[in-house]
């Protein structure tokens, strides 16, 4: 239960010269409790972490640890009490060993403060923290000097955690470490809080902070903004409480990026593991399974750049076919029609000065037919580059092509464009278009079909969500590529194509019901401020 107040701080202020970089910063905190601390850079998180742990002095305020007023000149009394701090790059005493920077002013002696250090009870120690993060014994004795970043902020936190301390301090210490040894570093808060210590952790990673804290405070140019209850709260309000504005447009790429961000660094880390995995294996083989291995390595290199150049050749062909459709569309508009379009006008005028009924009736049937073929022109204009989508955007051009598509094909269309949808980048837009273009010829061609629903939406992570429903016969290939083109499901393999261009994804699937749902996802399209 958390009930023993640990911190309370009262009206802080901290002055470098004219600049307040802490305005009256008042906030408490309870026995296990874990408290997020947020903010950009400059916000005054590390001020006010150095305060608390004695690096620092405030300029003015009140700071009471377990209900006593404190005053610390130095880190060393602050550590007395039970504070310790760990900070994003760590002091390490390179000529000793890591048994002693662990144990630097924190020596275990037996008996209890008066007698001689006990080496063998902080060797233990030592190993068994080294062993909780998964680092080998082997660096007990090893010289400081040889550790790496990573390895050297380990021996920091196995500092800070060797006592018991009644406050922890962790000011974005998690940079310099792997994935897992995050997570074993979040395994070891936890483990910490449930005995009574109270942790402080300032990172800029949400996802650590919403699946550790209790509360989360969020600093804005030294100012205490909000404190939170971490589970009444999303990620989405603090990033708008950190950046000082809920604009969507500003607020999304940031969440975007961060999240993309941790995936790819888990995935990095896995791979690092699997790496080091089969090089273990392969110090217990002979030198040509290695060879291979290498060879392997090479080649799979080798095709990610080819795959990447192909890649990047089909998006620019995309384009250039674009602008060859958009090309073809304004010639036969501004030439070819307007050409149609004169003739017609000089048969009219021709027609109103003859009298013979026959040649009349000739010329009238002859400028219904250029009617017709003009007509038909506009919609190969529309067609090869709807004007719609350079004029007014892509839910206008979506309208049109659907309401022209249910009138001309008979079948009863209901679409949903969210209206928060905004202007996108123009190979998004075209692509999105040629999609449901392409969508809809499928359901025309295919589908026997009464019913058609179609929406375009923004997802929760702010990816284009591009969902086709119709009530008619469907289809039991499946949705990967060999089987659409063995199928010869062309369509839905080019639909597949471009959204894969843009890293997003395909799913098609056939409710027992009837019916087809074509779902296309693309990975947020906005772009970043």
């Amino acid at each position: 239960m958390i009930s023993e107040s640990v911190l309370r701080i009262n009206s802080l202020f901290k002055y470098y010269g004219g600049l307040c970089v802490l305005d009256n910063i008042n906030f408490s905190m309870q026995s296990g409790e874990v408290i997020g601390l947020v903010g950009r850079r400059g916000a005054g998180k590390s001020s006010l972490l150095h305060i608390i742990a004695g690096v620092s002095a405030a300029s003015s305020g009140e700071i009471f640890f377990r209900n006593k007023k404190v005053s610390f000149s130095s880190p060393r009394q602050a550590h007395a009490v039970g504070i310790e701090l760990v900070q994003q790059s760590p002091y390490i005493v390179e000529q000793l060993d890591v048994v002693h920077n662990i144990f630097l002013g924190r020596e275990i002696c037996s008996p209890p403060k008066i007698g001689l250090p006990d080496f063998d009870q902080m060797y233990q120690r030592a190993k068994s923290l080294l062993i909780s993060f998964d680092l080998p014994v082997s660096l007990l004795y090893g010289r400081s000097i040889n550790l790496s970043d990573e390895q050297r902020q380990v021996v920091s936190i196995a500092r800070a955690l060797c006592g018991s301390p009644r406050l922890l301090l962790l000011d974005d210490c998690m940079e310099s470490l792997s994935y897992q040894r995050q997570q074993l570093l979040l395994e070891h808060i936890k483990q910490v809080s449930a005995q009574g210590t109270s942790v402080i952790i300032s990172s800029d990673n949400l996802k650590h902070q919403f699946s550790i804290t209790n509360r989360i405070l969020v600093l804005y140019e030294g100012h205490l903004i909000a404190d939170r209850i971490t589970a009444e709260c999303t990620q989405r309000d603090i990033v708008e409480l950190i950046v000082g504005t809920s604009s969507r447009e500003q607020i999304t790429p940031i969440i975007w990026a961060l999240e993309s961000f941790h995936a790819a660094q888990r995935q990095t880390e896995e791979l690092y593991h699997a790496q080091a995995a089969l090089h273990n294996s392969l110090e217990a083989r002979d030198s040509l399974n290695r060879q291979l291995v290498r060879q392997l390595s090479d080649q799979v290199k080798a095709l990610d750049t080819l795959n990447a150049a192909l890649q990047e050749a089909q998006r620019r062909l995309m384009t250039e076919r674009e602008e060859e459709r958009k090309s073809v569309a304004r010639d036969l508009h501004d030439q070819i029609i307007q050409d149609l379009l004169s003739i017609n006008y000089s048969l009219e005028e021709a027609q109103g000065g003859l009298e013979d009924e026959p040649v009349c009736e000739e010329l009238t049937a002859i400028r219904v037919s250029i009617r017709h073929l003009v007509s038909d022109l506009r919609q190969i204009c529309q067609d090869l580059r709807p004007p719609t989508i350079d004029n007014h955007g892509l839910p206008s051009a979506i309208r049109s092509l659907t309401q022209e598509w249910s009138e001309r094909n008979n079948i009863t269309l209901h679409l949903q464009i969210d209206p928060d949808l905004g202007r996108l980048p123009e190979t998004i837009e075209l692509s999105v278009f040629r999609i449901v273009q392409e969508g809809l010829n499928n359901v025309r061609k295919h589908a026997q079909a009464k019913n058609v629903e179609l929406s375009i939406s923004r997802t929760a992570k702010d990816n284009l969500l591009i969902r086709l429903v119709d009530d008619g016969t469907g289809i039991t290939a499946s949705s990967d590529l060999a089987s659409l083109s063995a199928n010869n499901h062309f369509g839905l393999l080019g639909i597949s194509e471009r959204a894969a261009l843009f890293g997003g994804s395909m799913h098609v699937q056939s409710p027992d019901d009837g019916g087809l749902v074509l779902e296309v996802e693309i990975p947020s399209p906005y772009p970043s401020v």
